[in-house]
This record gives C-alpha cells, structure tokens and sequence, in this order.
C-alpha cells in the first residue's frame, strides 16, 4: 500500500535499489575501510525529520541503517537510535530557531547528534570498563563529512 505510489516508475525503482544497496553494505564497507564516515549524524537526522514529518520510510531508513552500523562494528546496541531520541527530545526544539535557514538547522542538528552519540559512548566505555571506539582524527574527518552531507541534502 505505501510501496505503491514510491514504486511507481522504473526510475524511482532503481532509486530505492540504490537506498537499500547503501543502507546494506555501507557498514560492512566501513568495518573493512576504517577511513570511510560512519554518517551517524546524517542518519539520526533522517530519523529526526522523519519524525517532525511523519515520514515513516525515513524513520525506518535510519534506523535500519544504525541498526546495521552498530552491529557491523560491534558498537553498543541500539545506542545511536537512543542519542537520536535523546537529542529530538531535548535539543531539536533549539534547532529551530534557525527554521529560516534549512542549512544551518541541518548543520546544528548533525553536529549535535554525533556529539550526544560520542559523549554517551564515553560514558557506556567508562561505565562498563571498555573501549569501544578510539577518539582520533578520523572521527572528526566523519563528523565533518556529516556537515557536508547536512548541507548537500
């Protein structure tokens, strides 16, 4: 019934093919190719919108997409989902004071995520004695690639 209308030309077929094929094996690409982005933040960004739009394709994109991350690179389970709610729940609302500019909302919104998801991975390693992620320069060479793709889309 909802695949319908988004299935409907051969274009936009191979469109959501390309989607799924992404969303499948990116992270798997990452767990090989550590200098690739993890894209945590343009994913909790899609849930967000997804969530302010009622779009529940967007919802379920990101998700599956975190989904599939965390259990690629053996990060903590549903951890990043959590940050996402975290962050609609308490920051998004002070992303929106730039609701006259759609890019700098983006920015912020990303930025944010990836902040709130490294902070709460700090905090699950120094909880539970372990190392989960080693903080170096390709973690800000991932948010900043975040903040490129907050401002392609």
């Amino acid at each position: 019934m909802y695949l319908k209308p988004i299935l409907s030309s051969p274009k936009s077929f191979f469109i959501w093919l390309g989607i799924s094929i992404f969303i499948i094996f990116y992270p798997m690409l990452i767990s090989i190719y550590v200098f690739l982005p993890l894209l945590i933040g343009v994913a909790g960004y899609a849930i967000v919108l997804g969530i302010t739009r009622e779009n529940y394709v967007l919802i379920l994109l990101g998700s599956f997409y975190l989904l599939n991350l965390e259990i690629n690179l053996s990060l903590p389970f549903l951890l990043s989902i959590i940050s996402t709610l975290f962050f609609y729940l308490y920051f998004f609302r002070w992303t929106t004071i730039f609701a006259s500019c759609r890019i700098c909302q983006a920015v912020m919104s990303v930025v944010l995520i990836d902040i709130l998801y490294f902070l709460s991975l700090i905090f699950y390693d120094f909880v539970f004695h372990t190392t989960s992620i080693d903080f170096n320069f390709l973690l800000f060479y991932s948010v900043f690639i975040d903040m490129v793709l907050a401002i392609a889309l």
